[in-house]
């Protein structure tokens, strides 16, 4: 129990340094190029932060556990927005790019549908898998077209020789921090689930899903309380894309996955739901407020409750 509680505590402080090194990288890079910091979130952050979903996915596949597949991105993206934004909001308020309301997250909202509806029998087959990944070609067409930010060229820097390698290597040393120390703090908490006789299905759902959203959590709420609000909420949305669009894109096509459609009675619907409740705070006021973190903590306790329930 000491070794899994030192692991524990060992991951935890990747975790906080990695989103640190990342999130710095993240935005002195954005800067130096003139890209919004919204699209570096939404691409570049976003992909490193789910590579825990998507190395756990493809396993999961390989071990023809599916369910396992599936269930930890339908719980990865509800926790993403329920626990990583409800946490980073009330850490510090974030306002919400105009891009983000019109454009972003209501693709997100289409392509939640999108993955509900592909998966409503049960089966995401190899053509499920294309349509996906020709999801995230469109999303990733559509971020390089908008990815220079005209408006903020006075706020431009240069970064230039051994500057500009060291945002790289943080970068790099970020990412690689984050995958480790989610492994860590995983591994710890599903030995500890174990210990007090938890289900596989509830580890998988919840337990298995926050450990594999923690890289984003730590970077998001980084990101809001340095106040780069962009990078946070693109995270978050980049995040959910990317876990839907190329996780289960790419093990869809290369292995067809098969799970029990019983998720469509309540983990697909709360993750849409929770999707367009993202929507309706973004969109009402162009910001996430204290108070709707607090709606979104809540939804997070509700969901594990429901899924604790269920699993028994």
């Amino acid at each position: 129990m000491l070794y899994y509680l030192l692991l524990f505590s060992a991951g935890l402080l990747l975790l906080y340094y990695g989103s640190s090194w990342l999130v710095n990288g993240a935005s002195d890079l954005a800067l130096s190029f003139a890209i919004r910091p919204a699209v570096v979130g939404l691409t570049v952050v976003a992909f490193a932060t789910s590579a825990p979903e998507l190395l756990v996915s493809i396993v999961a596949a390989h071990q023809q556990s599916s369910g396992i597949s599936v269930g930890n991105i339908l719980g990865s993206n509800v926790i993403n927005i329920a626990l990583v934004l409800g946490l980073s909001a009330m850490a510090k308020p974030m306002t919400v790019n105009i891009d983000a309301v019109s454009k972003e997250i209501p693709y997100l909202v289409a392509v939640s549908l999108l993955f509900w509806g592909l998966g409503f029998d049960g089966d995401i087959s190899r053509t499920d898998g294309v349509i996906l990944t020709l999801a995230l070609i469109l999303f990733l067409a559509y971020s390089i077209v908008t990815s220079r930010n005209g408006q903020n060229g006075g706020d431009k820097t240069t970064l230039t020789g051994m500057r500009f390698i060291w945002r790289i290597a943080m970068m790099l040393g970020g990412i690689g921090a984050l995958a480790i120390g989610a492994k860590w703090v995983v591994d710890a908490a599903i030995f500890t689930a174990r210990s007090f006789h938890f289900s596989e299905l509830f580890i998988g759902i919840s337990i298995v899903a926050v450990g594999t959203s923690l890289p984003e959590l730590a970077t998001s709420v980084t990101a809001a309380i340095r106040r780069e609000s962009d990078i946070s909420v693109g995270n978050i949305t980049g995040s959910n894309l990317f876990n839907i669009c190329l996780v289960m894109g790419v093990v869809g096509m290369f292995t067809p996955i098969s799970f029990d459609t019983a998720l469509n009675r309540f983990e697909f619907p709360f993750m849409v739901l929770l999707t367009l409740l993202f929507y309706y705070f973004a969109a009402r006021r162009g910001r996430i407020d204290r108070w709707a973190g607090l709606v979104f903590l809540m939804e997070f306790f509700l969901y594990n409750g429901a899924a604790y329930y269920l699993a028994h």
